[in-house]
């Protein structure tokens, strides 16, 4: 043992040799012992053996014996904070369960009410398309028109036939048949662009630049005041209210065709749907359909 402190009470370890030796003197070595009883037997004779030693020890060299509290208290406490620190742990993972929940059944609801408010957008853009549809019909043929063909041999006539401005021809490549028509608008070609990006519309409408197409033929359409098939042209581009650069722009368009179609009440529901949709647009769109509100006296 050396000089380290020993770690029994001279009583202790006198009370442990009393105790073996009394279950000694009980146990009487002619009784038969089974194996578990025999082998309790062997652990108490050893550690009768070590208390022994130790005592006598103590008394050779005359250093105390010192009894050293297990450390069983402070091992109890020591889990008992990893248990509270635990449960503290389990409380704000719940907590935040419940946040994360609670946030997953708001954004439900906010996509139920987006998907509503879009079925009924949709179906005023319906409404409103078939209400211009109508404005844009040819009147029926007079009583006694003889209905025949047209001159030409039965072709309805493009939309720059009157204006002697044959159209390009369109490129077999969308992306540069629409790079084309583009040029020919900014260039300010409007009956070339309007020819180009119809003819775009008809062969690659439901490309991805579809709509984008849709947009700047209304522009052209706008141009010369066709503004039943503009105020089309533009519903078909904003149909779903895409978050594009030029979409604020062409619901704008749509309440300048509406608002020339006098309808008023239709202009002003559109304009109030480009605050919604587009809060975001630049200062002058904004300042220019406050200008529009205000022509279709909306309220």
């Amino acid at each position: 043992m050396g000089s380290r402190r020993l770690s029994l009470t001279l009583a202790a370890c006198v009370a442990a040799l009393a105790w073996g030796g009394v279950a000694l003197a009980q146990t009487s070595l002619d009784d038969p012992l089974d194996d578990h009883s025999a082998k309790r037997l062997d652990r108490m004779e050893k550690v009768l053996r070590e208390l022994r030693a130790i005592v006598f020890q103590g008394r050779e060299t005359g250093q105390p014996i010192v009894v050293q509290p297990a450390d069983t208290q402070n091992q109890i406490a020591a889990l008992s904070d990893r248990v509270n620190d635990l449960d503290q742990t389990l409380q704000r993972v719940n907590g935040q369960l419940d946040q994360a929940t609670h946030a997953l059944d708001e954004s439900r609801r906010t996509a139920q009410a987006l998907r509503t408010e879009n079925a009924q957008l949709k179906a005023r853009l319906d409404q409103l398309e078939q209400r211009v549809t109508t404005l844009a019909s040819p009147p029926p043929a007079p009583p006694g028109a003889d209905g025949g063909p047209p001159p030409d041999g039965g072709r309805a006539p493009t939309l720059n036939d009157d204006r002697g401005s044959p159209p390009a021809q369109l490129s077999d490549d969308p992306a540069t048949a629409f790079q084309a028509a583009k040029r020919s608008l900014f260039d300010g070609h409007y009956d070339q662009a309007e020819a180009q990006f119809s003819d775009f519309v008809g062969k690659y409408g439901d490309s991805p630049r579809g709509p984008e197409a849709r947009y700047y033929y209304a522009k052209t359409l706008l141009a010369r005041k066709a503004y039943s098939e503009a105020s089309l042209a533009d519903i078909a581009a904003i149909r779903g209210w895409p978050q594009t650069p030029w979409a604020p722009d062409a619901v704008f368009d749509l309440s300048r065709a509406l608002i020339n179609l006098k309808r008023n009440s239709d202009a002003c529901g559109i304009l109030q749907q480009l605050s919604i949709h587009y809060p975001k647009a630049n200062a002058d769109l904004k300042a220019r359909a406050a200008a529009a509100r205000t022509t279709a006296q909306c309220q």
